[in-house]
């Protein structure tokens, strides 16, 4: 079956079963690996994306349920990694492993989004679906807060100039 929706702000036409995980779909059939395969079961976070700006465990996700909407992947949140939350990640330096922070940036982006000056409760629940096997936790708590300041200089340069804000997004629950 054919199903059509907006991956990273480009149409995308899929033929493909309606009850498919739209993970699979975005990996395996437009060929974008870095969303990530965890657990299969939307209780890691590492498959995080977002769905018309809300973020989504992709895994559990059927792609016939994403007909007509917009997806972004981690390939998709800025083409040259300069996104307020990529940036404090970097200037941070989370990672460790590195195999979870797809979905982790995902996460603390929708966060950012509807919270862009999260207090530690609101950086706890946003985040506390995705799991991180190294225990980067604390830098990445850190580079919430940091992407939050990053965000709040671009909205006040943003503000000035014109330009729109970033869309609103929180984490989708299990059905």
């Amino acid at each position: 079956m054919a199903f059509e929706f907006v991956l990273n702000g480009r149409p995308a036409r899929v033929d493909v079963p309606a009850d498919m995980p739209l993970l699979w779909v975005i990996r395996q059939v437009l060929n974008l690996p870095g969303t990530k395969f965890g657990c299969g079961m939307a209780l890691c976070g590492v498959c995080t994306v977002h769905i018309d700006g809300v973020a989504a465990r992709s895994c559990i996700t059927e792609v016939s349920s994403v007909a007509g909407k917009k997806i972004t992947t981690i390939e998709g949140l800025s083409s040259d990694g300069s996104h307020p939350v990529q940036v404090a990640w970097q200037e941070i330096d989370v990672p460790q492993c590195g195999y979870c922070q797809a979905g982790q940036i995902m996460s603390a982006a929708a966060l950012l989004a509807t919270s862009p000056r999260p207090t530690d409760a609101q950086i706890h629940e946003a985040m506390d679906g995705n799991l991180c096997r190294c225990g980067t936790y604390l830098r990445i708590r850190e580079a919430i807060r940091r992407a939050a300041a990053l965000s709040m200089k671009g909205a006040k340069s943003a503000t000035a100039t014109g330009a729109a804000t970033q869309p609103k997004g929180k984490v989708q629950e299990k059905p």
